[in-house]
C-alpha cells in the first residue's frame, strides 16, 4: 500500500498523517513545493514528486507509471484527495472505494448512509481508496516507531505526458468559510448538546462560532430532533473531527461523541453536571447553565464589536 498525499505549496492536507499511518509509513508526496513539506512523523519511506500547480487530470496520467506496481493506492479524504482519487482510479483502471474508515490489502470498510452504515468490501486486485480523517490514530503502527523526526525524502523526477490534458481552470482560490466548511476540517468547533434548550440556541451558537472564526457542531440527540442537519453531527455515527480547540455547551460526553473528537489541543466544557464525561476530559470545566453562558458570551462579543 502507498499513501499518495496531494501537497499545495508545501502544506499537507487534513488527514495526511492518518493516511500515511494506514499505509504503514510508505508515502508519496505529490504537488507543489514538496521539498519544503514538513515530514516529521509522517513515515519511514517518504518520496516526493514535484508536479507544480494543481491539475488533477494531468497529475493522474503522469503519476500512473509510479503507482502501477502498488496494489493499493490510498489518499486522504481531503478536498484535493477526493478530487484526485477518482482520476487516479480511472488512469490505473481500478475501482475506487471512497470514504473508507479502514483499508487493508484485502479488506476495505466504507462509511455509507451519512455515517449510519459500515459496508465491508473484499477487493480482488488493485484499487484506489480515500481515508476519512479522524478514524485512526496517526501515531500508531510501524510509522510511529520509525518516523520520530523529519526523514530524508527521496525526490523523483515527474513523469511527462505526450500532450497537455484538459483540466479545470482555477479562477480564484478563496479561504474556507467557517460557517459552511466541512466540519472534519474545522480547526475550532463550538459544539452543543442536550443541555441547550431550544433549536434557536443552535442558530445563536452558529453566530457566536462565526464571530470566533469557528464552526458549529452538535451531538446526535440534537440532529435526531432535527434542530441541526446531520452534516453538523460530531461523533462516530456522524462526522469525525480533530480540531485544535473544542468548546462544548451542554454536552454530557456520550462515548460515540467523544470517540469522534480526535485529539483536540484544548477542550472547554460548560455543564451543570461537574462529573459528566465531557467535563472530566476538559482542560477547563465550567459548572454553569450552558444556556446562560451562551447568552453571556454573545453579549460580550456584541460589546466587543460595538467598540
Amino acid at each position: 500500500m502507498l499513501a499518495v498525499i496531494p501537497v499545495r505549496d508545501g502544506a499537507l492536507p487534513a488527514g495526511a498523517a492518518e493516511a500515511a499511518a494506514e499505509a504503514d509509513g510508505r508515502v508519496l508526496l505529490v504537488g507543489s513545493r514538496t521539498a519544503e513539506t514538513d515530514t516529521t512523523g509522517l513515515g519511514h519511506d517518504v518520496r516526493s514528486v514535484e508536479l507544480g500547480a494543481y491539475a488533477p487530470a494531468g497529475w493522474a496520467v503522469r503519476l500512473r507509471p509510479l503507482l502501477i506496481d502498488h496494489d493499493v493506492v490510498l489518499l486522504p479524504s481531503s478536498p484535493d484527495g477526493r478530487d484526485l482519487a477518482p482520476r487516479l482510479a480511472h488512469s490505473l483502471g481500478r475501482p475506487l472505494y471512497a470514504g473508507a474508515v479502514e483499508v487493508g490489502s484485502g479488506r476495505v470498510v466504507v462509511s455509507r448512509g451519512a455515517g449510519l452504515e459500515l459496508h465491508t468490501f473484499r477487493p480482488h486486485g488493485g484499487f484506489v481508496a480515500t481515508l476519512q480523517p479522524g478514524v485512526r490514530d496517526p501515531l500508531s503502527g510501524h510509522a510511529a516507531t520509525t518516523a520520530v523526526g523529519a526523514v530524508d525524502v527521496t525526490e523523483h523526477a515527474a513523469p511527462t505526458t505526450p500532450e497537455p490534458l484538459p483540466d479545470p481552470e482555477i479562477a480564484a482560490l478563496l479561504p474556507p468559510d467557517v460557517a459552511t466548511m466541512d466540519l472534519s476540517e474545522a480547526p475550532r468547533i463550538l459544539g452543543g448538546g442536550a443541555g441547550l434548550d431550544t433549536a434557536d440556541r443552535f442558530a445563536q451558537l452558529a453566530r457566536i462560532a462565526a464571530d470566533l472564526d469557528a464552526a458549529m457542531g452538535a451531538t446526535r440527540v440534537i440532529t435526531d430532533r432535527n434542530w441541526v442537519g446531520h452534516e453538523r453531527q460530531i461523533g462516530t455515527t456522524g462526522v469525525v473531527v480533530d480540531p485544535s480547540l473544542y468548546l462544548a455547551f451542554g454536552v454530557s460526553g456520550a462515548v460515540q461523541h467523544t470517540s469522534g473528537l480526535g485529539h483536540p489541543d484544548h477542550v472547554i466544557s460548560v455543564n451543570t453536571d461537574p462529573h459528566c464525561p465531557m467535563m472530566q476530559m476538559s482542560d477547563l470545566a465550567i459548572v454553569a447553565d450552558a444556556n446562560a453562558v451562551v447568552d453571556e458570551l454573545e453579549g460580550l462579543l456584541a460589546e466587543r464589536g460595538a467598540r
